[in-house]
């Protein structure tokens, strides 16, 4: 495929350097994991901003990511230097960082310890704070039975718990900086968005408050956060 000419999204959201990544998300969590990558990794990118209401429903879009979810990007110089369309944040995190040779550990070892949390985080923590934040601030908090949120509740709170302990005696979660930490702050940051940390026992914990301030304190994280901008 040539790019842009063979990406039926480029018609509604064209490149205006079509010789580097091009980026469509939105700064939610799993979006700004992507900028986030890109701005640490120091990859040369163009931002599209695409809406959660109405852009992922669009046969543009879809030609994307026919799963209908930001983040998703196109290389232009992709593996061979042929493009790659990309979708899902956990598989563009290790692509981005392999492109790099960057934020994946110093040995073997370490780069399946950071695919390991990328994972967690793909599996666990995003499916389970996404699900508590639904119940606790948005439609399913009108439901009067309290075990949905009860059990979500519960879910995060093991999780969290996971994630403190791992972090103990280490700044990040496999010594250094990597895409599992990319891949789990911005979710853990969500817990003050959906109003929840009360209720999660956050100020309890000995590790992962000090992690996310310290997540947030970096240049390219601070930088990264809101790209594409929401408004």
């Amino acid at each position: 495929m040539n790019f842009p000419a063979d990406f039926p999204i480029t018609t509604r959201w064209p490149a205006q350097n079509p010789d580097v990544i091009q980026l469509y998300s939105f700064p939610t969590p799993n979006g700004v994991k992507v900028s986030i990558a890109l701005e640490e990794l120091g990859l040369p990118y163009e931002p599209h901003r695409i809406s959660l209401s109405g852009d992922v429903t669009t046969p543009e879009f879809l030609s994307l990511n026919p799963n209908n979810k930001i983040p998703a990007i196109i290389d232009p110089n992709g593996p061979g230097g042929a493009p790659l369309a990309l979708f899902e944040s956990g598989a563009i995190l290790i692509y981005l960082a392999e492109k790099a040779g960057k934020l994946l550990g110093t040995t073997p070892a370490d780069r399946y310890h950071a695919i390991q949390w990328v994972m967690f985080q793909m599996g666990g923590v995003g499916p389970m704070f996404g699900q508590l934040g639904y119940f606790a601030k948005f439609g399913g908090a009108a439901i009067e039975d309290p075990r949905p949120r009860d059990r979500y509740v519960a879910e995060a709170i093991r999780l969290l718990r996971v994630v403190d302990q791992a972090l103990d005696g280490r700044d990040w979660m496999i010594g250094e900086f990597s895409i599992a930490d990319i891949a789990l702050a911005p979710w853990l940051n969500g817990l003050d968005f959906y109003g929840v940390k009360p209720l999660v026992g956050w100020d309890d914990l000995k590790n992962v408050p000090d992690y996310v301030a310290r997540f947030y304190a970096r240049p390219a994280v601070a930088k990264a956060k809101d790209i594409p901008q929401a408004d």
